[in-house]
Order: structure tokens, then sequence, then C-alpha cells
């Protein structure tokens, strides 16, 4: 096992078309965002493109945009880590996603239609499905899909587009909490499926806001208990 934590075989060789440095970004970005790297974890340059199978170029181009973007720090003379986050940083980016969702379900219970609910129902069902497999990965994929999918129902282009800017974060800071929001979780979307099957505006505002409040307490009560 390398120091940065990677079992051997662990992440696919990236195909050489396209735009590698971006391949490489977008690599990395999901290594971090599902904490296979974890938070603090030293980045070594040339370990991560073995592990890509790509030069170094790419991988130090990718860093220093992960850098810029606040997901990887550059120290002089140590290196690159990844970015710790602080507790007042996952409490404004999930009290902003609260904002977003909350608006979201309630433009969803008003414009969804029966594919979009049978699309939501499928999801729950996937998701119940993960959690009772104790597979958290899948958890935690499906849970921003389902978000995602409200999103999309909602039918608001530039909420959609501020909800994906901070969508990666929010699963970020879901992972370490997916084992222990649990079944409630989807038990709350059940909730808001069926809210917004009833077109009630006013209770899937409501159950979004206390499913999302749900998450960041949940999250800044991690490892307390």
């Amino acid at each position: 096992m390398l120091s940065t934590g990677l079992p051997q075989g662990a992440v696919p060789k990236l195909e050489r078309p396209g735009p590698l440095r971006d391949r490489v970004y977008e690599a990395l970005l999901e290594l971090i965002t599902t904490r296979a790297l974890q938070p603090g974890q030293h980045l070594v340059e040339s370990e991560l493109a073995g592990h890509l199978g790509v030069s170094r170029q790419p991988v130090r181009e990718a860093l220093q945009r992960l850098n810029t973007e606040g997901w990887v720090d550059l120290r002089p003379a140590q290196g690159a880590f990844v970015h710790e986050p602080t507790e007042e940083e996952a409490d404004q980016l999930l009290t902003v996603r609260t904002l977003l969702e909350a608006e979201a379900a309630r433009l969803a219970a008003a414009h969804a239609d029966s594919a979009g609910i049978k699309a939501l129902e499928q999801l729950c069902a996937e998701g119940e499905k993960a959690v009772a497999a104790d597979d958290v990965d899948t958890a935690v994929a499906l849970n921003a899909r389902f978000h995602a999918k409200i999103m999309e129902l909602a039918g608001n282009a530039v909420l959609a587009e501020l909800a994906a800017q901070v969508d990666r974060r929010v699963r970020w800071y879901y992972t370490p909490v997916a084992r222990q929001r649990g079944h409630q979780s989807w038990i709350e979307h059940r909730g808001m499926i069926a809210a917004i099957t009833d077109r009630d505006e006013a209770g899937a505002t409501q159950l979004m806001r206390e499913h999302t409040e749900h998450t960041r307490r949940s999250y800044h009560a991690r490892g307390k208990s």
C-alpha cells in the first residue's frame, strides 16, 4: 500500500484521449469527495501519478486547480494535503444547501409529474437496499442522485446550477455521517415523496428543511457520542 492510502488497483488507469489534466482533476476530486483520500492526507505527486498511470505534470496541474478551489492545501516546503474543513466551513455550506433544497422541494411539489415521482420512488427503494446491505458508498451516491432528481423536478435552471456548485461538498460532508443517518434518512425521503405527490408545497419545503438540518447536526455531532 502506498502512503497515499490507496490500495494497488483501486484506481483505474485513465484513458489517454481527451484533456488529460481535466481527467486527472476529476479523478482526484472524486477520490477526495468519497474520502478515499482523507482530509489532512499527504498527496505525493509521484504516487498519485503511478496510481493514475500518468506523468507527474497533469497531477501537479490538477493539484494546483484543487488548491484554488479549496479541496487541497499546498504548503511551502511540505507539499500537497487534502483540505481539512473547519466546522464553520461545513456549517456555512450545509446552511446554504438547506436554502437551495427547500426551495427545490417546493417547486418539485408544484411541478413534478408521475414519471418524476416514480423516479424518486425507485431511487428511494435502491437507497433503502444499500443501507440494509451496509453499502455506504452506494447509499451516499444514491442520496446525491435523489436530491439531484428533486432539483431537476423543480424546473429552475438557475437553482440547479447553484446546487451543482455545492453538490460535491455536500457529498464530502455527508459521507462521514451516512452510516449514522442510515435508514432514517430514507424514511425522511419517503415523507418528501409523499408531500411532492400530494402537491403539498409547504409540507415538502418543511420536510426538506428538517431533513437537511438533521444532516447538518449529524455532521457536527460526528465522533462525539
